[in-house]
């Protein structure tokens, strides 16, 4: 195999592996009656945030999707009663998302379904070794496009 080619096999590699674990552990959550693996990564940053809230902008950068559909994301889930939007007192033209008491219930019952699923159909799939290394090699990675993905 060609260098190139030997590039774009690591990077298809990596694509298929997630999608496809994403979607295993969509189809579990559904299969399960919980929120949808989508709500679920708002939650967990709202939850882990400072006042468990973040502005808008910076909830868009922490989930990975695009501004346009975070913000459709977080309609959803306002109207399901999981999160709230808050004006920043700070700055008028800022909204921040904020977890309500009903969102965090909602993150601890799916929090085992969405660990199992992890384990399920990625973490098993390794020793602990290849976990470490794995680890590694995609924090680089990361790390490299880390300053990018929140200058957004």
């Amino acid at each position: 195999m060609a260098k190139s080619e030997d590039q774009v096999a690591a990077w298809r590699a990596l694509l298929l592996a997630h999608s496809g674990a994403v979607r295993a552990i969509e189809a579990d959550l559904a299969a399960a009656g919980t929120i949808p693996l989508s709500w679920y990564d708002v939650l967990l940053e709202l939850n882990s945030a400072a006042n468990r809230r973040l502005r808008m902008q910076d909830l868009a950068a922490r989930v990975l999707l695009s501004r346009t559909r975070v913000s459709r994301l977080v309609d959803e889930i306002v109207q399901a009663g999981l999160v709230e939007r808050m004006p920043d007192p700070d700055d008028g033209r800022a909204t921040f998302a904020v977890i309500t008491s009903t969102g965090r219930s909602e993150l601890r019952r799916t929090a085992p379904r969405y660990l199992a699923g992890i384990d399920t159909h990625f973490t098993s799939l390794f020793t602990a070794e290849e976990r470490k290394q794995l680890t590694g090699l995609l924090q680089r990675v990361a790390d490299r496009h880390a300053d990018a993905r929140f200058a957004r």
